[in-house]
């Protein structure tokens, strides 16, 4: 990532390691790093489940594991060079522990595995996101002298039977994976190749889980794909049904069926996609109070033949209806996305454009790119990538600039008002500061006085920065 605009979220989606707690489990020691993005955080959560149960004892000490696996991001070339220098670390761990597995999963599991593996041995073991059911036998394979690779892709898979182990230190906010893979091939994106096709999860196991969490004290939930809005279950994408005996379950059915759980459960969900995005999931968060007022639609270009090119399915005018059909339903709804400057071909008018769109919606907050271009994507085999870099840079910094204004214009105008804010920890700033977020998914951070994380709290906005809106405390919600 070059550059966000709120820098916790940046830290949670795009790149942090997150360390596994310590369990009592007997057996060799695991260590778990993610990168990327919610899935590849909710993928490892499934792998820890599947080894533990398999006799390993996690660990957030890297220097006493036995078995490291990192799992990886492959969506921009500086991504998969932060894995690369990262391994080349971890490779040194091997001189006081010769017998060190290290392993790479997920998204640069596929593209890389010959490199990563023979060229520059760098790992040990390569396993695809389909391939975390096997990851046992293939740390065997190791033990016994032979290559450890599985990397195919499934039309099945989809881990429901699998109760994660939460990796989250909070224990307040958890993912909930609905569905897995894409089958929208936006010409710049790797994720079809890498994850393979959609296929929905079984809404019985997601309420099944979503109850669990509530029973365990989580107080919010996020519904994670590629793109929710494409979940499908019992019914095929013409509408048709394909059990009469069973309901057909389309992704605001599953967000109802989520919020009927507790009322004092809330519901999030990532990713939208715009042309998928229907009237039917507003009109179900406009209903339920315990569905978040926010949603994140990647614009990626305000230019309708860039969109085009990114193969998105949609033009300037259909995203910005699309914004009005939300608003008109849910107005006082958070609103982000996600942009792309320096695409192929692209000329000044065309980023103008995407400038003048951001300046029609004003988006609550966005994440900012430079086009980064990956190999089997078919914007490398069609397009040439011929915006020179520093034309990149300095559209993408416009980009930044503007989205800081629209962000702190947004915040200035929550300037007294009182939202319902749910506790999630301290400030990193203060341990006299307790944080948390609205519906609209703004962050909030006010005195921490008698309240406590997990609790649901009244907090007037008093002042705010761009990436912040800072507050007291009223009382409880």
């Amino acid at each position: 990532m070059e550059k966000t605009l709120n820098k916790d979220i940046d830290e949670t989606l795009q790149g942090t390691p997150t360390m596994v707690k310590t369990e009592t489990y007997a057996g060799k020691k695991l260590y778990l790093e993610s990168y990327g993005c919610q899935m590849n955080f909710s993928d490892s959560e499934i792998v820890a489940s599947i080894l533990t149960k398999n006799g390993y004892q996690t660990t957030n000490e890297l220097n006493e594991a036995d078995v490291v696996l990192l799992n990886t991001c492959a969506i921009r070339d500086k991504a998969e060079q932060t894995v690369r220098n990262r391994l080349k670390h971890i490779q040194s761990n091997k001189k006081n522990n010769p017998n060190l597995v290290v392993g790479v999963l997920g998204c640069m599991a596929e593209r890389l595995k010959s490199q990563l593996l023979e060229e520059e041995k760098l790992v040990d073991l390569i396993a695809g996101p389909d391939a975390y059911r096997t990851l046992p036998d293939l740390i065997s394979d190791i033990d016994d002298g032979r290559k450890a690779v599985n990397v195919l892709l499934s039309r099945e898979e989809t881990y429901a039977d699998i109760a994660p182990v939460r990796l989250d230190q909070n224990g307040i906010s958890a993912f909930i994976s609905i569905m897995r893979g894409c089958d929208n091939m936006c010409s710049f994106c790797v994720v079809p190749f890498t994850r393979g096709r959609e296929r929905s999860r079984d809404p019985k196991t997601i309420i099944e889980e979503a109850k669990s969490l509530l029973d365990q004290g989580y107080k919010e939930v996020t519904l994670l794909g590629q793109n929710v809005d494409s979940y499908r279950w019992n019914i095929t994408k013409k509408g048709e049904i394909i059990n009469k005996d069973e309901e057909p379950v389309s992704f605001a059915r599953l967000m109802e069926m989520v919020a009927l759980v507790s009322p004092d459960l809330r519901i999030r969900f990532s990713t939208s996609h715009p042309k998928d995005l229907t009237e039917d999931v507003a009109q179900v968060m406009a209903k339920y109070e315990n569905i978040c007022n926010y949603i994140h639609l990647p614009v990626q270009s305000g230019n309708s033949e860039i969109l085009d090119k990114m193969n998105r399915g949609y033009t300037r005018d259909w995203y910005l209806n699309r914004m009005e059909m939300i608003r008109s339903i849910v107005p006082d709804v958070g609103m982000s996305t996600d942009v792309i400057a320096g695409f192929c071909d692209e000329t000044e008018e065309q980023h103008q454009e995407t400038l003048s769109l951001m300046e029609i919606v004003k988006y609550d907050f966005a994440y900012m790119f430079k086009y980064s271009e990956r190999p089997k994507t078919l914007a490398e085999r069609k397009f040439e990538d011929n915006v020179p870099e520093e034309v990149k840079k300095r559209r993408l910094q416009e980009i930044i600039d503007l989205q800081m204004k629209h962000s702190l214009e947004s915040n200035q105008k929550d300037l007294g008002k009182t939202f319902k804010v749910l506790v999630e920890g301290e400030s990193k700033k203060s341990q006299d500061q307790l944080f948390g977020r609205n519906s609209q998914n703004k962050v909030i951070v006010f005195p921490k006085e008698k309240y406590k994380k997990g609790e649901y709290v009244n907090v007037e906005v008093l002042n705010c920065t761009a990436a912040t809106l800072i507050g007291k405390a009223i009382n409880y919600a």
